[in-house]
């Protein structure tokens, strides 16, 4: 590399101005005196320096330019020589530069990189260059000069926009974060209590996600919310911002929207999301439950806002899925309930105080005796009294509890039966599984766990699982089954007909038991469709070769026409209540069977 000499000034030429002598005394100082036609080590090094470097007079004129200068440039080094230095800069700033220039020679300093951002160089072509300075000063011939050191910072500035993109946008579908989302939504309730202003949050939860995942897998689920989100966006105002929360949550912000207007654009963006998706040549279906909270009617804080919104999303899942609901206060109050409901059955679990088992008998028909029970789950707390299982249990599935609660339920069940046993009653007791248990890895595992810690026989125990838990992931679900039916352990599809199964499904799920749900016992033997539906279940059963358990048995009326379908056992009022473990044992106790036989023919359950 070679330090370029000025452009109008040759050997023995004179030079034609101050600047032009300024450059060739600049020469003359960088030429090395002790070798004839040789290079200095400063000219060796101001030549293959990577930074941009030019020597500037008092008058703002260029003086030297190194190689590294044409380069960024534009411009060849002995072109920019005796050129003002306006003409690196941008439109507009030369007035002002020239007068900052005035300003340094007054009072020299040096500055290293990095002091002033987004600095500006203008090309030769045209375009400008990102750039950073760094200044000395200095003195040649006797006249004061500034030396600016200029680096390129294009690459780094594209890799700091990445950054900063990356760490305020959603990496999958590019719409913005959480972090960046609560930034924004602070920023904009700022604006909108100054101004008056109202808007809302939408909130949107994707509805059973997690069955596509499992059974699409999770490439396709992923190209589902990059869908979801490039909808969002297309049926939004250029005002409205979209954020992924994480999962299958997203949040739009409205910064300017009354009331019925964010109710409007949800049910809008409902109708967009529940259009099928066409995904690796798979349509697919989904829907979402949205929450709609206002500002600063509900809110004046961002965190609290986006709890009331959460809380309106919740709202809407527990109505049906698939819907809009509006915050209201009264939410606040339901959640204190929860949080206090959940701290409590924390508790319940930790030190084991205040659960309990009842088992409801199933009476077999055709043998006349009591063979199994349901184990059913009760709770009285000391602090909340007694707790609905439907409380407790919607509890445990919202706050994540499902799962040791679910461990807790089957232990203590395979307590109970290995107690019957030692007394000498073969009691099988089903238990129900919850969804999040069965789509545990290692379920099939605890299971086994909790037969051996008992010393149990597989089929002591009979596992209740509903349709929509096997129909979500079909392959899963068989492969699960099939894992406990090795083990031994009994299978019902409980609340079979309300659910979305195909008989296809059905025959190919390793199956010893169908359980007929109370909404179709409920109206025997006066509703025609019922009747009907039970006998077709009763004989589909038969053919399978799979029992079949009646629930919801309340009526003399109701057995007999059960007994005359032909279902294998019933369970319900009739018969008898959940019960303690204590009060279940003389319809269990062999010796006690003729005391049962009498029980149920002064209902008019047998014999008809």
């Amino acid at each position: 590399m070679k330090l370029e000499p000025p452009h109008s000034a040759g050997v023995g030429d004179a030079p034609s101005t101050p600047a032009l002598a300024l450059a060739r005394a600049v020469q003359d100082a960088l030429a090395d005196g002790d070798a004839p036609g040789g290079q200095g080590i400063e000219r060796t090094m101001l030549a293959a320096a990577p930074d941009a470097v030019l020597l500037v007079d008092a008058q703002g004129t260029i003086v030297l330019a190194n190689a590294a200068a044409g380069v960024l440039t534009g411009y060849a080094p002995q072109a920019l020589v005796d050129q003002p230095l306006d003409i690196l800069l941008p439109q507009g700033l030369q007035g002002r530069h020239r007068q900052w220039v005035a300003q340094y020679f007054q009072r020299p300093y040096t500055r290293p990189m990095g002091r002033v951002t987004n600095l500006r160089l203008r090309h030769r072509a045209g375009h400008e260059v990102p750039v950073d300075i760094a200044l000395g000063a200095c003195t040649v011939a006797g006249a004061p000069c500034a030396v600016v050191f200029m680096r390129d910072v294009s690459e780094a500035r594209r890799l700091g926009d990445a950054l900063r993109h990356q760490a305020a946008h959603d990496a999958l579908t590019g719409l913005y974060n959480r972090a960046q989302l609560h930034e924004l939504l602070q920023l904009t309730l700022r604006q909108a209590l100054r101004s008056g202003r109202c808007g809302a949050v939408l909130l949107l939860d994707l509805d059973d996600f997690k069955a596509i995942n499992d059974g699409y897998g999770h490439a396709a689920g992923d190209r589902l919310l990059v869908e979801v989100a490039r909808r969002l966006r297309a049926h939004l105002r250029e005002s409205g911002l979209v954020a992924r929360l994480g999962g299958d949550e997203f949040l739009v912000l409205l910064p300017e929207v009354h009331d019925a207007a964010a109710e409007t654009v949800a049910r809008k963006l409902l109708g967009a999301l529940q259009q099928p998706y066409a995904v690796d040549g798979c349509e697919l279906r989904t829907n979402a439950s949205i929450g709609v909270a206002l500002f600063p009617d509900d809110a004046r804080d961002a965190d609290v806002l986006l709890r009331c919104v959460d809380l309106a999303m919740y709202a809407a899942k527990d109505g049906g899925r698939g819907g809009v609901v509006r915050y209201d206060a009264r939410m606040r109050h339901a959640l204190d309930a929860r949080v206090r409901l959940h701290e409590r059955l924390q508790q319940a679990l930790h030190d084991g105080q205040g659960l309990a088992l009842h088992y409801q008998p199933q009476w077999h028909v055709a043998g006349e005796r009591v063979d199994a029970v349901e184990a059913l789950l009760r709770w009285h707390d000391p602090v909340l009294g007694a707790v609905s299982p439907a409380q407790c249990i919607a509890v445990a599935e919202r706050t994540g509890l499902i799962v040791a609660l679910g461990d807790w339920v089957l232990d203590e069940a395979c307590a109970q039966a290995a107690r019957w046993r030692a007394q000498g009653a073969q009691v099988r007791v089903a238990v129900n599984v919850s969804a999040q248990q069965f789509r545990l890895s290692d379920w099939p595992q605890r299971v086994q766990g909790a037969l051996r810690r008992h010393g149990l026989p597989g089929d002591a125990l009979e596992l209740e699982i509903t349709e929509t838990q096997a129909m979500a992931n079909p392959q899963q679900a068989r492969a699960t089954l099939q894992h406990l039916m090795a083990q031994g352990v009994q299978l019902a599809l409980d609340d079979f007909g309300t659910g979305h199964s195909s008989l296809a499904q059905l025959k190919r799920l390793p199956l010893h038991c169908i359980k007929i749900g109370r909404e179709f016992v409920c109206e025997l033997p006066d509703n025609a469709t019922d009747a009907a539906m039970v006998r077709g279940v009763a004989r589909l059963a038969r053919l399978l070769r799979l029992r079949t358990v009646a629930e919801g048995v309340e009526t003399p009326a109701q057995a007999h026409h059960l007994r005359r379908s032909r279902v294998d056992a019933m369970q319900g009022w009739l018969l008898a209540p959940a019960l303690p473990a204590h009060d279940v044992q003389r319809w269990i106790a062999a010796d006690d069977l003729a005391w049962t036989r009498a029980q149920l023919a002064l209902k008019g359950a047998v014999g008809a």
